[in-house]
């Protein structure tokens, strides 16, 4: 049976999300690269952030040398079941997060406590003004 190839669905692999216990979905196979989070140039962020869904795209996108993909397989586990991959999900970076967060009720208040200190402070000054010159 060393043939045979384990077919993980992408519910199982998920499950494997965090430093402790991390695996990936690249070009169709699931790798445990929890061993490897340590010495990845690129920080385990990066690994960690890619799980719970394909990151072939992340890792293409990257550049990754030949002897990174050669050294892949060492971390090889099985091959996901890509009836279980939904459309893919589109990775989005901090900015992308903060700038759909400052469109929302919370920029509003954001920025009231921004000018409503700027307003006082403008009555001071003007104040201090006005006193000084009479």
């Amino acid at each position: 049976m060393a043939g045979e190839r384990k077919v993980f669905t992408l519910a199982e692999v998920s499950r494997h999300n965090d430093a402790k216990d991390c695996w990936l979905v690249i070009n169709g196979k699931v790798y445990n690269v929890t061993k490897f989070l340590e010495e990845h140039p690129g920080g385990d962020d990066a690994l960690i952030s890619a799980t719970g869904k394909d990151a072939t795209d992340d890792f293409e996108d990257v550049g990754h040398s030949t002897s990174a993909v050669s050294m892949m397989e060492e971390f090889y586990v099985g091959d996901i079941d890509s009836s279980t991959l939904s459309s893919k999900v589109k990775y989005t970076s901090p900015k992308q997060v903060q700038h759909i967060q400052e469109e929302s009720p919370d920029f509003f208040i954001k920025m009231l406590q921004f000018l409503v200190p700027l307003l006082f402070l403008g009555v001071a000054v003007g104040i201090r003004f006005y006193t000084k010159s009479t």
